[in-house]
Protein backbone atom coordinates (compact mmCIF):
# COMPACT_ATOMS: atom_id res chain seq x y z
CA UNK A 1 0.00 0.00 0.00
CA UNK A 2 0.97 3.79 -0.55
CA UNK A 3 0.45 6.42 2.49
CA UNK A 4 -3.03 7.33 1.15
CA UNK A 5 -4.31 3.79 0.54
CA UNK A 6 -3.19 2.63 3.99
CA UNK A 7 -4.49 6.09 5.50
CA UNK A 8 -8.08 5.24 4.13
CA UNK A 9 -7.91 1.41 5.88
CA UNK A 10 -6.93 2.91 8.63
CA UNK A 11 -9.53 5.41 8.60
CA UNK A 12 -12.08 2.33 7.64
CA UNK A 13 -10.71 0.84 10.99
CA UNK A 14 -11.93 3.82 13.04
CA UNK A 15 -14.89 3.38 11.53
CA UNK A 16 -15.72 -0.23 12.60
CA UNK A 17 -14.97 1.34 16.06
CA UNK A 18 -17.75 3.81 15.91
CA UNK A 19 -15.14 6.90 15.08
CA UNK A 20 -16.64 9.12 12.87
CA UNK A 21 -14.46 9.88 9.95
CA UNK A 22 -13.92 13.38 8.24
CA UNK A 23 -11.63 14.55 5.69
CA UNK A 24 -9.77 17.98 6.57
CA UNK A 25 -10.93 19.61 4.07
CA UNK A 26 -14.26 19.32 4.87
CA UNK A 27 -14.02 20.75 8.41
CA UNK A 28 -14.92 24.50 8.75
CA UNK A 29 -12.65 25.92 10.73
CA UNK A 30 -10.02 28.80 10.48
CA UNK A 31 -6.48 26.48 9.83
CA UNK A 32 -4.82 27.96 13.08
CA UNK A 33 -7.26 26.83 15.13
CA UNK A 34 -6.05 22.99 16.46
CA UNK A 35 -9.57 22.18 18.37
CA UNK A 36 -12.63 20.97 17.37
CA UNK A 37 -14.52 24.12 18.33
CA UNK A 38 -18.35 23.02 17.87
CA UNK A 39 -17.73 19.52 19.21
CA UNK A 40 -16.22 20.65 22.32
CA UNK A 41 -18.71 23.24 23.02
CA UNK A 42 -21.49 21.03 22.55
CA UNK A 43 -19.99 18.43 24.80
CA UNK A 44 -19.79 20.83 27.32
CA UNK A 45 -23.64 22.50 27.09
CA UNK A 46 -24.88 18.47 27.17
CA UNK A 47 -22.75 17.47 30.08
CA UNK A 48 -23.59 20.49 32.01
CA UNK A 49 -26.86 21.14 31.05
CA UNK A 50 -28.51 20.53 34.42
CA UNK A 51 -26.86 22.88 35.99
CA UNK A 52 -27.35 25.75 33.52
CA UNK A 53 -24.20 26.06 31.48
CA UNK A 54 -24.45 29.00 28.97
CA UNK A 55 -22.97 29.31 25.39
CA UNK A 56 -20.76 31.89 26.93
CA UNK A 57 -19.62 30.06 29.35
CA UNK A 58 -19.13 26.81 27.26
CA UNK A 59 -17.28 29.49 25.25
CA UNK A 60 -15.25 30.66 27.76
CA UNK A 61 -14.39 27.45 28.78
CA UNK A 62 -12.59 26.63 25.40
CA UNK A 63 -11.07 29.73 25.20
CA UNK A 64 -8.82 29.24 28.44
CA UNK A 65 -7.63 25.88 26.95
CA UNK A 66 -6.55 27.99 23.64
CA UNK A 67 -5.21 30.50 25.85
CA UNK A 68 -3.23 28.47 27.67
CA UNK A 69 0.79 28.50 27.56
CA UNK A 70 2.73 25.97 24.66
CA UNK A 71 6.45 27.19 26.08
CA UNK A 72 7.91 25.04 26.83
CA UNK A 73 5.35 21.73 25.02
CA UNK A 74 6.45 19.55 27.75
CA UNK A 75 5.19 21.69 30.92
CA UNK A 76 2.50 22.60 28.62
CA UNK A 77 1.15 19.36 27.65
CA UNK A 78 1.68 18.00 31.39
CA UNK A 79 -0.89 20.90 32.53
CA UNK A 80 -3.15 19.99 29.74
CA UNK A 81 -3.47 16.65 30.42
CA UNK A 82 -3.47 17.20 34.39
CA UNK A 83 -6.70 19.02 33.16
CA UNK A 84 -7.99 16.77 31.16
CA UNK A 85 -7.35 13.76 33.07
CA UNK A 86 -8.45 15.36 36.82
CA UNK A 87 -11.18 17.97 35.79
CA UNK A 88 -10.95 21.74 37.20
CA UNK A 89 -12.60 24.36 38.80
CA UNK A 90 -14.70 27.18 36.36
CA UNK A 91 -16.52 30.12 38.20
CA UNK A 92 -19.77 31.22 36.45
CA UNK A 93 -20.88 34.29 35.01
CA UNK A 94 -23.42 34.38 37.48
CA UNK A 95 -21.01 35.11 40.66
CA UNK A 96 -24.48 33.84 42.83
CA UNK A 97 -24.32 30.51 41.19
CA UNK A 98 -21.49 27.56 42.64
CA UNK A 99 -18.54 26.86 40.95
CA UNK A 100 -18.63 24.09 38.32
CA UNK A 101 -15.96 20.66 38.68
CA UNK A 102 -15.71 20.58 34.72
CA UNK A 103 -14.47 17.02 32.98
CA UNK A 104 -13.67 17.71 29.73
CA UNK A 105 -14.24 13.92 29.12
CA UNK A 106 -16.59 11.39 30.50
CA UNK A 107 -14.13 8.86 31.48
CA UNK A 108 -17.19 6.30 32.95
CA UNK A 109 -19.63 6.39 30.36
CA UNK A 110 -17.75 6.55 26.58
CA UNK A 111 -21.16 6.62 24.87
CA UNK A 112 -21.10 10.55 26.16
CA UNK A 113 -18.40 12.00 23.95
CA UNK A 114 -17.73 12.46 20.78
CA UNK A 115 -15.06 10.26 18.93
CA UNK A 116 -13.38 11.49 15.65
CA UNK A 117 -10.95 10.63 13.43
CA UNK A 118 -10.12 13.86 10.89
CA UNK A 119 -7.12 12.81 8.02
CA UNK A 120 -5.26 15.31 6.44
CA UNK A 121 -5.67 17.84 9.38
CA UNK A 122 -3.83 21.21 8.22
CA UNK A 123 -2.66 23.15 10.59
CA UNK A 124 -1.24 26.84 9.88
CA UNK A 125 1.79 27.87 12.24
CA UNK A 126 3.64 30.86 13.03
CA UNK A 127 5.67 30.36 9.49
CA UNK A 128 4.02 27.24 7.97
CA UNK A 129 1.61 25.27 6.94
CA UNK A 130 1.61 21.65 8.61
CA UNK A 131 -0.35 18.44 7.54
CA UNK A 132 -0.66 15.36 9.94
CA UNK A 133 -1.83 12.47 8.15
CA UNK A 134 -4.50 12.06 11.22
CA UNK A 135 -5.61 13.30 13.85
CA UNK A 136 -7.99 11.50 16.46
CA UNK A 137 -10.33 13.98 18.80
CA UNK A 138 -12.53 13.23 21.83
CA UNK A 139 -14.77 15.88 22.77
CA UNK A 140 -13.26 18.45 20.08
CA UNK A 141 -9.20 17.68 21.58
CA UNK A 142 -6.54 16.32 19.35
CA UNK A 143 -5.81 13.87 21.93
CA UNK A 144 -3.76 11.41 19.21
CA UNK A 145 -1.75 12.40 16.14
CA UNK A 146 -0.58 9.72 13.64
CA UNK A 147 1.80 9.86 10.84
CA UNK A 148 1.91 7.19 8.06
CA UNK A 149 4.89 5.79 5.66
CA UNK A 150 5.01 3.66 3.12
CA UNK A 151 6.41 0.30 3.72
CA UNK A 152 7.55 0.24 -0.28
CA UNK A 153 9.43 3.10 -0.13
CA UNK A 154 12.76 2.45 1.23
CA UNK A 155 13.70 6.24 1.32
CA UNK A 156 10.69 6.35 4.19
CA UNK A 157 10.42 4.52 6.92
CA UNK A 158 8.88 5.27 10.27
CA UNK A 159 11.56 6.27 11.70
CA UNK A 160 11.05 9.18 9.24
CA UNK A 161 7.57 9.45 10.43
CA UNK A 162 8.98 9.85 14.33
CA UNK A 163 11.21 12.49 13.36
CA UNK A 164 8.53 14.64 11.59
CA UNK A 165 5.91 14.24 14.53
CA UNK A 166 8.89 15.28 17.38
CA UNK A 167 10.65 17.41 15.56
CA UNK A 168 9.67 19.18 12.52
CA UNK A 169 5.80 19.23 13.73
CA UNK A 170 6.57 20.22 17.25
CA UNK A 171 8.60 23.33 16.11
CA UNK A 172 6.17 24.35 13.64
CA UNK A 173 2.80 23.82 15.18
CA UNK A 174 3.22 23.33 18.80
CA UNK A 175 -0.42 23.92 20.07
CA UNK A 176 -1.31 21.09 18.32
CA UNK A 177 0.88 19.10 20.40
CA UNK A 178 -0.19 20.28 24.30
CA UNK A 179 -3.39 18.54 24.59
CA UNK A 180 -1.32 15.42 22.81
CA UNK A 181 -1.65 11.80 25.15
CA UNK A 182 0.49 10.13 22.72
CA UNK A 183 1.38 9.69 18.95
CA UNK A 184 1.66 7.22 16.24
CA UNK A 185 3.46 6.25 13.30
CA UNK A 186 3.03 3.18 11.02
CA UNK A 187 3.90 1.83 7.65
CA UNK A 188 1.12 -0.69 7.57
CA UNK A 189 3.80 -3.54 8.75
CA UNK A 190 5.59 -1.86 11.74
CA UNK A 191 2.93 0.38 13.69
CA UNK A 192 4.05 1.68 16.91
CA UNK A 193 3.01 4.62 19.60
CA UNK A 194 4.94 6.20 22.26
CA UNK A 195 5.25 9.48 24.25
CA UNK A 196 6.09 12.96 21.89
CA UNK A 197 9.25 13.39 24.30
CA UNK A 198 9.95 9.35 24.32
CA UNK A 199 13.05 8.57 22.31
CA UNK A 200 12.61 6.02 19.13
CA UNK A 201 13.56 2.95 20.88
CA UNK A 202 10.82 3.50 23.66
CA UNK A 203 8.01 3.14 20.83
CA UNK A 204 5.72 0.21 20.78
CA UNK A 205 3.54 -1.60 18.73
CA UNK A 206 0.14 -2.91 20.48
CA UNK A 207 0.16 -6.57 19.70
CA UNK A 208 -2.95 -7.81 21.26
CA UNK A 209 -6.56 -7.04 21.60
CA UNK A 210 -7.63 -9.12 24.57
CA UNK A 211 -5.21 -10.41 27.19
CA UNK A 212 -5.39 -13.75 26.55
CA UNK A 213 -4.73 -13.57 22.93
CA UNK A 214 -1.75 -14.75 21.00
CA UNK A 215 0.49 -11.70 20.19
CA UNK A 216 0.78 -10.50 16.23
CA UNK A 217 2.89 -8.81 14.33
CA UNK A 218 3.33 -7.23 10.70
CA UNK A 219 -0.04 -5.86 9.40
CA UNK A 220 -2.00 -7.60 12.02
CA UNK A 221 -0.35 -5.21 14.23
CA UNK A 222 -1.87 -2.57 12.80
CA UNK A 223 -5.34 -4.16 13.51
CA UNK A 224 -4.30 -5.33 17.10
CA UNK A 225 -3.61 -1.60 17.62
CA UNK A 226 -7.03 -0.12 16.16
CA UNK A 227 -9.10 -2.66 17.61
CA UNK A 228 -7.08 -2.87 21.19
CA UNK A 229 -5.38 0.47 21.86
CA UNK A 230 -8.62 2.54 20.50
CA UNK A 231 -11.67 0.61 21.34
CA UNK A 232 -13.66 3.77 22.62
CA UNK A 233 -13.14 2.24 26.66
CA UNK A 234 -9.97 1.34 26.34
CA UNK A 235 -8.68 5.06 24.71
CA UNK A 236 -10.14 6.52 27.46
CA UNK A 237 -8.60 4.10 30.01
CA UNK A 238 -5.26 4.89 28.76
CA UNK A 239 -5.67 8.43 28.90
CA UNK A 240 -7.03 8.35 32.39
CA UNK A 241 -4.44 6.03 34.49
CA UNK A 242 -1.79 5.39 31.96
CA UNK A 243 0.01 8.27 31.33
CA UNK A 244 2.73 9.15 33.73
CA UNK A 245 3.96 12.72 34.05
CA UNK A 246 6.58 12.89 37.18
CA UNK A 247 6.29 15.62 39.47
CA UNK A 248 9.43 16.52 38.89
CA UNK A 249 11.47 15.83 35.64
CA UNK A 250 14.96 16.94 34.20
CA UNK A 251 14.46 14.85 31.32
CA UNK A 252 11.20 15.70 30.06
CA UNK A 253 9.87 12.47 31.03
CA UNK A 254 6.50 10.95 30.05
CA UNK A 255 5.73 7.32 30.25
CA UNK A 256 2.99 5.87 28.29
CA UNK A 257 2.06 1.87 28.98
CA UNK A 258 2.63 -0.67 27.28
CA UNK A 259 0.28 -3.27 26.55
CA UNK A 260 1.33 -5.37 28.98
CA UNK A 261 1.02 -2.99 31.75
CA UNK A 262 -2.28 -1.87 30.74
CA UNK A 263 -3.41 -5.48 30.93
CA UNK A 264 -1.75 -6.68 34.06
CA UNK A 265 -2.64 -3.49 36.07
CA UNK A 266 -6.68 -3.79 35.16
CA UNK A 267 -6.67 -7.63 35.61
CA UNK A 268 -4.93 -7.15 39.44
CA UNK A 269 -7.42 -4.03 40.01
CA UNK A 270 -10.43 -6.82 39.30
CA UNK A 271 -8.48 -9.37 41.38
CA UNK A 272 -8.18 -7.75 44.44
CA UNK A 273 -11.57 -6.05 44.13
CA UNK A 274 -12.72 -9.95 43.78
CA UNK A 275 -10.88 -11.35 46.58
CA UNK A 276 -10.66 -8.24 49.30
CA UNK A 277 -11.06 -9.57 52.73
CA UNK A 278 -13.43 -10.28 54.84
CA UNK A 279 -15.92 -11.41 52.13
CA UNK A 280 -12.71 -12.67 49.77
CA UNK A 281 -9.57 -14.57 51.22
CA UNK A 282 -6.98 -11.11 50.86
CA UNK A 283 -4.57 -12.83 47.61
CA UNK A 284 -4.87 -10.50 44.78
CA UNK A 285 -2.78 -12.56 42.20
CA UNK A 286 0.62 -12.65 40.79
CA UNK A 287 1.90 -10.98 38.05
CA UNK A 288 5.18 -12.23 36.19
CA UNK A 289 6.68 -9.94 34.11
CA UNK A 290 10.49 -10.53 33.00
CA UNK A 291 13.35 -8.26 33.58
CA UNK A 292 12.98 -4.87 32.08
CA UNK A 293 9.57 -4.98 31.23
CA UNK A 294 8.84 -2.13 33.18
CA UNK A 295 6.99 -4.04 36.45
CA UNK A 296 7.42 -0.73 38.27
CA UNK A 297 5.24 1.41 36.45
CA UNK A 298 3.17 -1.53 36.34
CA UNK A 299 2.77 -1.45 40.23
CA UNK A 300 2.69 2.60 39.75
CA UNK A 301 -0.38 2.73 36.94
CA UNK A 302 -1.87 0.19 39.80
CA UNK A 303 -1.25 2.31 42.45
CA UNK A 304 -3.17 4.95 41.33
CA UNK A 305 -6.04 3.53 40.14
CA UNK A 306 -6.40 1.67 43.46
CA UNK A 307 -5.98 4.99 45.38
CA UNK A 308 -8.61 6.63 42.86
CA UNK A 309 -11.19 3.69 42.86
CA UNK A 310 -14.34 4.29 44.38
CA UNK A 311 -14.63 0.81 45.33
CA UNK A 312 -11.67 0.91 47.74
CA UNK A 313 -12.60 3.96 49.61
CA UNK A 314 -8.83 5.49 49.76
CA UNK A 315 -6.92 2.43 50.51
CA UNK A 316 -3.97 2.28 52.37
CA UNK A 317 -0.86 0.62 50.02
CA UNK A 318 2.34 -1.02 51.14
CA UNK A 319 4.98 -1.68 48.53
CA UNK A 320 7.27 -4.82 49.22
CA UNK A 321 10.77 -5.21 48.05
CA UNK A 322 13.10 -8.16 49.13
CA UNK A 323 16.83 -5.45 48.37
CA UNK A 324 17.16 -2.07 49.48
CA UNK A 325 18.64 -1.22 45.82
CA UNK A 326 15.44 -2.05 44.56
CA UNK A 327 13.39 -0.28 47.67
CA UNK A 328 15.20 2.93 46.53
CA UNK A 329 14.59 2.56 42.74
CA UNK A 330 11.09 2.31 43.54
CA UNK A 331 11.00 4.95 46.31
CA UNK A 332 12.36 7.08 44.21
CA UNK A 333 9.74 6.86 41.41
CA UNK A 334 6.48 6.86 43.68
CA UNK A 335 7.93 9.61 45.54
CA UNK A 336 7.88 11.71 42.82
CA UNK A 337 4.61 10.46 41.75
CA UNK A 338 2.27 11.81 44.50
CA UNK A 339 0.48 13.77 42.11
CA UNK A 340 -0.23 11.16 39.95
CA UNK A 341 -0.95 8.48 42.97
CA UNK A 342 -3.70 11.28 44.30
CA UNK A 343 -1.68 11.18 47.54
CA UNK A 344 0.81 13.15 49.26
CA UNK A 345 1.95 10.34 51.85
CA UNK A 346 4.44 8.62 50.02
CA UNK A 347 7.11 7.60 52.42
CA UNK A 348 9.76 5.21 52.93
CA UNK A 349 9.76 2.78 55.82
CA UNK A 350 12.80 2.63 57.98
CA UNK A 351 11.75 -0.10 60.42
CA UNK A 352 9.10 -2.66 61.24
CA UNK A 353 7.82 -0.59 64.39
CA UNK A 354 7.87 2.50 61.95
CA UNK A 355 5.22 0.93 59.89
CA UNK A 356 2.93 -0.05 62.43
CA UNK A 357 2.92 3.21 63.80
CA UNK A 358 2.25 4.34 60.30
CA UNK A 359 -0.58 1.93 59.83
CA UNK A 360 -2.20 2.42 63.55
CA UNK A 361 -2.20 6.29 63.05
CA UNK A 362 -4.68 6.25 60.04
CA UNK A 363 -7.81 4.86 58.72
CA UNK A 364 -6.88 5.32 55.05
CA UNK A 365 -4.80 6.50 52.37
CA UNK A 366 -1.15 6.73 52.23
CA UNK A 367 1.66 4.50 50.27
CA UNK A 368 5.04 3.33 52.45
CA UNK A 369 7.62 1.24 50.93
CA UNK A 370 9.27 -0.94 52.75
CA UNK A 371 11.62 -4.63 52.44
CA UNK A 372 9.98 -7.88 53.14
CA UNK A 373 12.61 -8.44 56.07
CA UNK A 374 10.39 -6.00 58.27
CA UNK A 375 7.96 -8.89 57.73
CA UNK A 376 8.99 -11.62 60.58
CA UNK A 377 6.55 -14.15 61.57
CA UNK A 378 8.20 -13.49 65.35
CA UNK A 379 6.33 -9.94 65.63
CA UNK A 380 2.65 -8.57 66.60
CA UNK A 381 0.18 -7.97 64.22
CA UNK A 382 1.18 -5.08 62.33
CA UNK A 383 -2.54 -3.93 61.31
CA UNK A 384 -6.01 -5.74 60.82
CA UNK A 385 -7.77 -3.14 58.38
CA UNK A 386 -8.95 -4.79 55.38
CA UNK A 387 -8.13 -1.61 52.99
CA UNK A 388 -4.80 -2.17 53.30
CA UNK A 389 -3.44 -3.16 50.10
CA UNK A 390 0.19 -4.81 49.70
CA UNK A 391 2.09 -5.19 46.92
CA UNK A 392 4.95 -7.23 46.41
CA UNK A 393 7.79 -6.74 43.97
CA UNK A 394 10.32 -10.02 43.93
CA UNK A 395 9.87 -10.20 47.78
CA UNK A 396 10.77 -13.85 47.81
CA UNK A 397 14.86 -13.68 48.17
CA UNK A 398 16.94 -13.32 50.70
CA UNK A 399 18.68 -10.11 51.96
CA UNK A 400 21.71 -12.09 52.69
CA UNK A 401 24.97 -12.31 50.40
CA UNK A 402 24.14 -9.61 47.92
CA UNK A 403 27.44 -10.08 46.94
CA UNK A 404 27.41 -14.03 45.71
CA UNK A 405 27.82 -14.74 42.38
CA UNK A 406 26.92 -18.01 41.16
CA UNK A 407 29.63 -19.67 38.73
CA UNK A 408 28.34 -22.64 36.58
Amino acid sequence: MNESQLEMSVMELFGQEGYEYIHGESLFRESSDVLLREDLKAYLLSRYSADGMTETEAESIILSLVRSSHDPLYDANREMLHKITEGFIFRREDKTKKDLFIRLIDFETPKNNLFKVVNQFEVQGMECLRIPDAVVFINGLPLVVIEFKSATRENATIFNAYEQLTVRYTRDIPDLFKYNAFVVISDGVNNKYGSLFADYDYFYAWRKIEDDETEVDGINSLYSMVKGLFRKDRLLSVIKDFIFFPDQSQNELKVVCRYPQFFAATKLLENIKLHQKPEGDGKGGTYFGATGCGKSYTMLFLTRMLMRSEFFKSPTIVLITDRTDLDTQLSATFCNAKKFIGDETVESIESRANLREKLQGRASGGVYLTTIQKFTEDAQLLSDRTNIICISDEAHRSQVNLEQKVRV
